[in-house]
């Protein structure tokens, strides 16, 4: 498996963000090439960095959770870039009034905070590990039980592809029943940010073909 990405359904969201993150962290120090193609179209290894980076502090500001993130840009150092946001998530995630509060959004809803975090962005950023290990011409061997769990929770597109690669021989139809993991169900959303120069949270769609980046008046 990819360093610390097993068994993943029996953490709960502080434990699941650590193990991802740093399993992430770990493709991200071997990338020879940071300019080098990904399986999204028209990113490249270090856009996976910026989706990541970009979308989701956007995301908890609309709910009224500021991320305190410093530290290098994504054009400079993607992996300082990424290990900064990763100490920021992890740091909230385990404050002590993490487990009571509650994220507040325009579009997702009143969500426990620890649940919303694992729900839209720990998972996807599982998800886009598989990417960034593809464009360092690796092959993700990523944690498969939580890849079916969040398999039963789509319907198609790229993120199913990606979930479909990690746990091979799964010719489940994406959207059909399943166990969900200990704790409830984590499982991606359509996801919501905030564009440059937007007033308002814009959703964005659920295709990858745009970089998923948010923009002002999108459905």
């Amino acid at each position: 498996m990819t360093e610390s990405m097993q068994d993943l359904t029996a953490y709960e969201p502080p434990a699941r963000h650590r193990a991802v993150a740093s399993g992430f962290a770990a493709v991200a120090a071997r990338m020879p090439d940071w300019d080098a193609p990904s399986p999204v179209p028209e990113w490249r290894a270090r856009d996976v960095v910026g989706h990541l980076t970009g979308w989701f502090p956007h995301f908890l500001r609309a709910g009224g959770v500021e991320l305190a993130v410093t530290g290098a840009s994504v054009d400079d150092d993607p992996a300082a870039a990424w290990s900064a946001q990763s100490a920021a998530v992890q740091a909230l995630l385990e404050r002590p009034d993490a487990p009571t509060r509650i994220l507040d959004h325009p579009y997702v809803g009143r969500l426990p905070l620890l649940v919303a975090v694992d729900r839209f962005y720990t998972a996807d950023v599982f998800m886009h590990t598989w990417d960034l290990a593809r464009a360092a011409g690796e092959q993700p061997q990523l944690d498969p039980a939580w890849a079916g769990a969040l398999l039963d929770g789509l319907h198609g597109g790229g993120d199913a592809a990606r979930l479909r690669s990690i746990r091979p021989g799964d010719a489940r139809r994406p959207g059909r029943p399943g166990r969900p993991p200990p704790g409830g169900l984590h499982r991606p959303r359509p996801r919501v940010g905030l564009a440059p120069g937007c007033r308002e949270p814009a959703k964005l769609s659920g295709s990858r073909n745009d970089k998923n980046r948010p923009r002002c008046g999108s459905a």
